[in-house]
C-alpha cells in the first residue's frame, strides 16, 4: 500500500528487539498507518481522523510516551525535558501521518 510506505521508511531503522522506545515506536507507527486507509475508504473529515486515531492508538501512544520518558530520565534527562522529547517524537509520527490523510484525500 503507497499511503504506509514514507511512514514505514521511519520504521526502518527502529531496532526490533529488547528495545521499548523502538518497539513502541513501530507499533505506534504501524497503529497510525493502518487507520488510513479505513478513513479514506469512509471519508472521514480531518477531525474525525483525528478522533479515530486517538481512539485507536492511544494506548499504543501512551507505551510508547512512558518508554520514551524512561529512557530520558535513565540517561539523566529531566522530567520536564523527557515528557517534552516525548511530545516532540510523537508529534512527528502524527503529524506525518495527519499530513498523509490530508494529501490522499484529496486525490
Amino acid at each position: 500500500m503507497f499511503v504506509t510506505a514514507p511512514l514505514m521508511l521511519l520504521l526502518a531503522a527502529a531496532p526490533q528487539s529488547g528495545d521499548p522506545v523502538g518497539n513502541g515506536r513501530k507499533a505506534y507507527s504501524e497503529c497510525l498507518s493502518k487507520q488510513v486507509q479505513p478513513a479514506l475508504d469512509k471519508k472521514l473529515t480531518l477531525a474525525d481522523f483525528q478522533a479515530t486515531l486517538k481512539t485507536e492508538c492511544g494506548a499504543k501512544e501512551a507505551a510508547f510516551r512512558a518508554a520514551i520518558v524512561a529512557e530520558d530520565k535513565s540517561g539523566g534527562m529531566s522530567e520536564k525535558a523527557a515528557q517534552s522529547d516525548a511530545d516532540d517524537q510523537i508529534s512527528e509520527y502524527r503529524d506525518k501521518i495527519l499530513g498523509e490523510f490530508e494529501d490522499y484525500s484529496k486525490s
